[in-house]
């Protein structure tokens, strides 16, 4: 089936995919919602790979043969040199050099060593970010710091589809205050009528976890702004995927992980922001030796450190933030332009694919179709997407599933290539042309899905 026959793909956005007409020619026609790609094929993919200037970074990455991974989104592949560097941690600085590597390997110094290389990531500045903790606690934090400095203020504005994290953590600190603060849960669309002077903090995903809509963080800080609230991103889905401009957004805290697009491992350390216009009233609740004025002093009663020290709060997870080193370095070296004009050529493609092979067998689209208003992914919906996601992992193609009917499939591009979209697709097809997904097995729930 062509891409124009595909009306049996229901979607709340655009029915038209809008697909790059300067990569593959003579395959494009207009229409009133833009350039179509029609009767893709294998090779078209393939010439793609051969002109992309990321492709060398697939080397850099163990990527299992057989598999199609795109669940980057949610746990990024492991760059090579990160088992060399955790073994060299492990075996040298910890086995050999023992306690002496606090000083001699700078472990105590690398939250914001680690944190400054993020910031070339993100658009921050050195001296606004460490890396620390989790992406959970991080957000704890950053709230509590922002309500402290909005202290005549009660509301918090959120996204209710947002991350249950992140909902959990604003409830959960509400209850800690003593109930004096209220959130007001809000969708996309809703947001900006929703600020108003009443407004302590607002404090919302960057790209959504579950669609991959992505959010205008300049404007809405500057609604936030002009009626006095405060701004918390959380960058978990859009760092190192997508180009982020904190200081140019003019943003006042952000949080995120290091373990998806990052590629920093299973529970990596995450970080945090903080705009140094902040740090002289910066207080947050969380007051660990780390955060201290000086730690190894050992005084009794805690003094308040400086600028963003003052963020951290127990002692750090050396063996995780050497590997998060790593994956980090790799994303200093790459344009995150270049990085984000792929992901959005491989999303239309996925989409342009999907309909072209799949347009009767009753998927929808959650995300938007429109690659500028999306993050790094494409959500699929379907009755059946848990078995059907399932029966993808079996045959190597590997995302995810998440409640109640969406596939997610992530696209990063430093280890992705396009071929992988197109067999991936591939193989959708034939797991939906001959109900592989209907095998009892894929419908048994496991714990992570």
């Amino acid at each position: 089936m062509s891409c124009g026959a595909s009306s049996a793909l229901n979607t709340n956005n655009a029915r038209r995919c809008l697909c790059p007409q300067d990569e593959i020619q003579k395959k494009t026609y207009s229409t009133s919602g833009g350039i179509i790609m029609a009767d893709l094929t294998r090779e078209d993919f393939l010439k793609l790979d051969r002109k992309d200037q990321l492709a060398p970074f697939r080397e850099e990455f163990y990527v299992p043969e057989g598999v199609i991974y795109m669940d980057g989104n949610s746990l990024g592949a492991m760059p090579k040199a990160a088992s060399k560097r955790v073994r060299e941690v492990t075996d040298r600085e910890w086995g050999h050099d023992l306690i002496k590597s606090w000083n001699m390997a700078d472990w105590f110094n690398a939250p914001r060593r680690i944190g400054d290389k993020i910031a070339k990531i993100i658009g921050a500045e050195e001296g606004e970010i460490v890396a620390t903790d989790s992406t959970g606690i991080n957000l704890f934090k950053a709230i509590s710091a922002a309500l402290a400095i909005n202290s005549d203020r009660s509301v918090i504005v959120m996204e209710g589809s947002n991350f249950p994290t992140d909902n959990y953590i604003a409830q959960g600190l509400i209850e800690f205050l003593g109930r004096q603060h209220q959130i007001r849960f809000v969708e996309k669309d809703s947001i900006m009528e929703a600020i108003d002077d009443n407004v302590a903090v607002v404090s919302l995903t960057d790209v959504h976890y579950k669609t991959g809509h992505l959010l205008d963080m300049k404007v809405i800080t500057a609604k936030a702004h002009q009626h006095g609230a405060l701004t918390v991103w959380d960058l978990c889905h859009s760092a190192g995927a997508i180009p982020i401009d904190l200081n140019g957004a003019n943003a006042d805290f952000a949080v995120g992980c290091g373990y998806k697009y990052l590629n920093g491992g299973p529970g990596a350390p995450a970080f945090i922001f903080v705009a140094k216009r902040h740090h002289g009233k910066l207080k947050q609740p969380l007051t660990g030796w780390w955060s201290h004025r000086s730690p190894f002093d050992f005084t009794r009663d805690y003094e308040i450190g400086e600028g963003i020290n003052r963020m951290l709060c127990g002692t750090q997870p050396v063996i995780s933030l050497s590997a998060l080193e790593v994956g980090v370095d790799i994303m200093t070296r790459v344009d995150i332009h270049k990085i984000r004009q792929k992901s959005k050529k491989m999303g239309d493609l996925f989409i342009a694919s999907v309909e072209q092979k799949c347009g009767d067998y009753g998927f929808g689209i959650a995300s938007p179709r429109n690659a500028d208003e999306r993050g790094s992914q494409v959500s699929l919906t379907h009755e059946n997407s848990y078995a059907i996601m399932q029966a993808l992992i079996e045959r190597g193609v590997i995302g995810d599933f998440r409640a109640p009917e969406i596939t997610r499939f992530g696209f990063t591009p430093l280890y992705l290539r396009y071929v992988d979209v197109w067999d991936a697709v591939d193989i959708l097809s034939d797991v939906m042309a001959n109900e592989i997904w209907k095998v009892p097995k894929y419908h048994v729930r496991m714990a992570v899905t």
